[in-house]
């Protein structure tokens, strides 16, 4: 954590300086009124300020990892691209087993190499169609997954 003052969002309090990517990390738990519990994890692709994905390769990517999560588990709230493009943000509800979320990540991440097509690349169900790779969303998630013995090491 930064010895910046403490500001609302969890990430802006994160030292991205000290990090080593690729990680996947918790970085929120919110319970809600009715006692549903979301917990938000930080799935970290890319070295924060050193590298990126390209808005094709990660906005395929992101059309991916939505749909195919989802076959893996039904825990899944949202799965949200960061505006750095280094990464995402995955939210489950009432599911807090850690190593699962590797396991779901690990699968999921294998079905976007296995994948023929981006899910809901048209201009009726994207709103920016003309934007996908398909092969940099593969290149993407055969570098993630060639370091999975690393995802849980997040400070180097």
């Amino acid at each position: 954590m930064t010895t910046q003052k403490k500001m609302n969002v969890e990430s802006f309090n994160l030292d991205h300086t000290k990090v080593k990517a690729p990680f996947v990390r918790l970085a929120g738990v919110k319970e809600g009124v009715n006692g549903d519990v979301i917990h938000k994890y930080d799935i970290r692709f890319c070295q924060p300020n050193k590298e990126h994905m390209e808005m094709p390769a990660l906005h395929s990517l992101e059309h991916m990892m939505a749909e195919f999560s989802r076959n893996h588990t039904d825990k899944i709230v949202d799965i949200s691209p960061m505006g750095c493009q280094t990464g995402f943000y995955l939210s489950v509800i009432n599911h807090d087993d850690y190593e699962a979320v590797l396991e779901i990540l690990e699968k999921t991440l294998n079905d976007v190499l296995t994948a023929t097509e981006v899910p809901a690349c048209n201009e009726v169900q994207c709103g920016w169609a003309a934007s996908h790779s398909l092969e940099g969303a593969q290149e993407i998630a055969r570098k993630m997954l060639s370091k999975r013995n690393e995802w849980k090491e997040i400070f180097a």
